[in-house]
């Protein structure tokens, strides 16, 4: 038990409950004028309302985390047919409306009909149609219809949003379930529960499975979970430690922190041949491994120093080597690609507290990026487009999941309302 209170305060996961250029890591706006859209209710039909209130929100609030739009604060209300009022709005400056229509089909499903209209000629840009078997996940609808719009104007894809998040939800001392959610968390479904059960992590690029430890049992002990059938199967326990914390690309091998010697340490295992490697080995504590640079190095957590900050080293051998040079307790961090972002402390703020604060570094150059300016941000995880980064942020005595978003420079907070985020991934 010592070695996981140890691992968690290292992490900072419980305890504290890219167009870019190589030089300089500079995220340049790919749209230099963001158009101005509304969105507007065009339902006629009895649905929900409070259903219907909260998925035009969602929309508008897609929309902005884009960050490739000026959106409306708050929708208005239109006929579905003809452009009666879509004129006014363009006197107030608006380009793009969105009619959003919701009606139920004969089996029960919910299904939304959305027109894109030139504002300034009245000229119908699209029609498409969506539909939903549940509606509970009606958030995944807006999600939707928000890609479609933002890839219609051909601004960068923004498909990150229709992925599912996975989190550990830290509840009380020995108790902590594993959620799935949309990025806003208005959608979640608790998917595992019963212990304490942490660092959940996707298998694969398909999201139909993921890893978790189990901390309930005599080990620490890793699952594979098969999200569509249930089945759970043991992966490897250890005394004291046993985290996936990356998976490669092909989804074969995973970096696991595992403490069979007492200490630690980073062990690559080999899902096809049922191997294990161990990749570093030191008398301290080495975690949160990562794969980096094609899989080819791994970068990962240590106390070398006499605190926490990155390292990296070639999954093949050979030295290791120091990643980060600012901080003194660098304690999280996540890779796409020769990228890097990671949390570090930064003192005491105004009001007592310990601030983290996001950084992006390259392993090919020595630029460091400054993400975030306040609070505690800690865990970030990159998402699959490489601009966007997820994160826990510690705010007012609870937590929420952030979305930055590297080319707009600009953040956004989803509050988690009870329970606390104990670590994510998606």
């Amino acid at each position: 038990m010592l070695y996981i209170v140890r691992y968690l305060l290292l992490s900072v996961a419980v305890a504290l409950s890219l167009h870019a250029y190589d030089a300089t890591i500079e995220i340049v706006k790919k749209i230099e004028k963001r158009p101005h859209i509304a969105v507007a209710d065009a339902t006629t039909a009895p649905v929900d309302a409070l259903m219907k209130r909260k998925l035009l929100k969602l929309l508008i609030g897609d929309l902005k985390v884009t960050t490739h739009f000026n959106v409306d604060d708050s929708y208005t209300t239109l006929p579905y047919e003809g452009n009666g009022g879509v004129a006014k709005l363009s006197k107030e400056g608006v380009e793009l409306v969105a009619k959003m229509r919701l009606e139920k089909d004969p089996s029960g499903k919910l299904v939304a009909s959305v027109k894109l209209i030139n504002a300034n000629n009245l000229s119908l840009l699209y029609e498409k149609f969506y539909t939903i078997g549940k509606p509970k996940r009606y958030p995944f609808l807006a999600h939707n219809i928000a890609i479609d719009i933002n890839d219609f104007t051909g601004a960068p894809p923004v498909n990150w949003m229709r992925k599912y998040v996975i989190f550990a939800m830290y509840i009380r001392p020995g108790k902590s379930d594993i959620l799935v959610s949309d990025y806003t968390l208005t959608f979640k479904k608790r998917i595992v529960k019963g212990g304490l059960n942490l660092f959940p992590k996707w298998a694969n690029a398909k999201q139909d499975a993921f890893y978790y430890t189990s901390f309930s049992g005599r080990e620490p002990t890793l699952y594979r979970v098969d999200i569509y059938t249930g089945t759970k199967r043991k992966i490897a326990s250890s005394p004291g430690m046993m985290v996936c914390s990356d998976v490669n690309s092909a989804g074969t091998k995973l970096l696991v922190t595992m403490a069979p010697y007492d200490q630690p340490d980073i062990y690559l295992l080999d899902l096809k041949t049922r191997t294990k490697k161990r990749l570093t080995r030191y008398s301290g504590i080495d975690v949160s491994g990562n794969f980096v640079d094609n899989d080819k190095k791994v970068v990962f957590i240590s106390e070398r120093l006499g605190y926490p900050n990155i390292f990296a080293k070639d999954i093949a051998g050979g030295p290791v080597e120091q990643m980060v040079y600012h901080g003194k307790n660098n304690s999280s961090c996540s890779t796409y690609g020769k990228y890097i972002v990671y949390s570090s402390r930064e003192g005491k703020s105004a009001f007592g507290f310990n601030t983290f604060n996001l950084y992006l570094i390259s392993t090919q150059t020595d630029y460091i990026r400054k993400l975030t300016t306040s609070g505690k941000n800690l865990f970030p995880r990159f998402g699959d487009d490489g601009e966007t980064i997820l994160f826990i942020k510690y705010i007012n005595g609870g937590t929420a999941l952030g979305v930055l978003r590297l080319n707009a420079n600009k953040s956004f907070l989803f509050p988690l309302r009870s329970g606390k985020i104990q670590s994510i991934d998606w």
